[in-house]
């Protein structure tokens, strides 16, 4: 398997702590995916779409840990029933608000990924295909913890709290 990073995120968080936890958390969030010129074709028609995908490799997450605590919940959980970066595979994915195209530069809002993170992918956003309903969310149908933003459990170098 090889993975090819095809570019940048640029955001205005340094590390985890304070980081918005979703994009639906990072209201007012703005930012930019340089995506590297010799993928900058690859992007020809993305500009109509209200939102995209992005996938990325979470860099600066802790090794991996396959029980972690939720920001959402005080109970430990299997990481493949979270989004906790700390997974075999760190790979993150975010559905963020694609403001506009300018050459190999995507403009973006609602950004709740580190700064200076590799991006692996773009997918656009469709609504038809993505937005499916679901009846059952698992333990997050009765998360206690109305936690909005990050505070770093999950990033190498970091003391859970």
């Amino acid at each position: 398997m090889k993975l090819q990073t095809i570019g940048i995120v640029h955001s205005p968080f340094a590390k985890a702590e304070g980081t918005p936890i979703q994009p639906m958390y990072a209201a007012g969030v703005e930012g930019h995916i340089e995506v590297f010129p010799e993928y900058a074709p690859g992007l020809k028609g993305l500009a109509g779409f209200d939102r995209i995908w992005l996938l990325f490799w979470c860099d600066r997450a802790a090794t991996c840990q396959l029980i972690v605590t939720p920001y959402k919940d005080t109970e430990p959980r299997g990481v493949f029933s979270t989004r906790a970066p700390s997974r075999p595979n760190p790979i993150g994915m975010s559905a963020v608000r694609l403001q506009r195209v300018e050459g190999n530069i995507l403009h973006v809002s609602e950004l709740d990924v580190l700064d200076n993170t590799p991006l692996l992918d773009i997918k656009p956003y469709v609504p038809a295909f993505d937005h499916l309903a679901a009846e059952r969310t698992g333990w997050l149908g009765a998360a206690i913890s109305q936690r909005s933003v990050a505070d770093g459990r999950f990033e190498a170098g970091v003391k859970a709290p």
